[in-house]
């Protein structure tokens, strides 16, 4: 399986494209704007067709393509407590910078604690990690020692809990009970800035250090 970053969107947003071209297959986890055409190259040049696209959370700076990515026929899927952002997303105007728009998606699938999805032929687990956003999740590739966990921890932050349904006791909980229980060797690639590991937050997140 090969990982390919896009950061893309108006707030740099982390995009990330799983490739298995022995398969013919690839995911998407998350889709801020203007990734598409991003994807569109790297398919190609992998020769993959894309099968899923997979939205952490709600927020529109991680579904402002969403709409065109499925319309490439991807299954879109996500959490149930995100619902009413992806589906209606106007009700985040509020929230937008000025001139930004967000199309509805419809979700195929909702995904959420303790699920097991198969995607590109590995056993895929999904985690709930609210406080950032209600239906925030993770998605840990145990064969590839790789953690993907939306805006839920950064390398040496978290994600913000001003918005609505945010919470930073909820996400603090999140992070101990459902990210550093992961093997600490285990790559966190985040929905902002650079990866990390499970061991390099549990000892020195200065938000959340593991007790």
């Amino acid at each position: 399986m090969k990982i390919t970053t896009f950061e893309a969107g108006y707030i740099g947003t982390n995009a990330f494209l799983l490739t298995d071209s022995d398969r013919g297959e690839a995911v998407l986890i998350d889709a801020p704007h203007e990734v598409e055409l991003g994807v569109r190259r790297v398919l190609e040049e992998e020769g993959c067709n894309l099968t899923t696209l997979i939205l952490t959370h709600g927020h529109w700076d991680h579904t402002g393509d969403a709409a065109r990515i499925k319309a490439m026929g991807a299954k879109v899927l996500a959490h149930q407590a995100d619902r009413a952002l992806i589906e209606t997303p106007s009700i985040m105007g509020a929230f937008l910078p000025p001139g930004i728009e967000v199309d509805p998606v419809v979700i195929d699938q909702m995904i959420g604690e303790g699920d097991k999805i198969d995607l590109l032929g590995q056993s895929v687990e999904i985690r709930h990690v609210p406080g950032h956003c209600p239906g925030n999740i993770l998605l840990y590739f145990a064969d590839e020692g790789a953690a993907f966990v939306g805006d839920a921890l950064f390398a040496g932050s978290i994600g913000r809990t001003d918005l609505p349904g945010g919470s930073f006791e909820q996400l603090a909980n999140s992070i101990r009970t459902r990210i550093y229980t992961l093997p600490e060797e285990t790559r966190v690639l985040p929905g902002h800035g650079p990866e990390t590991t499970v061991a390099r937050e549990a000892h020195s997140n200065p938000f959340v250090p593991a007790k």
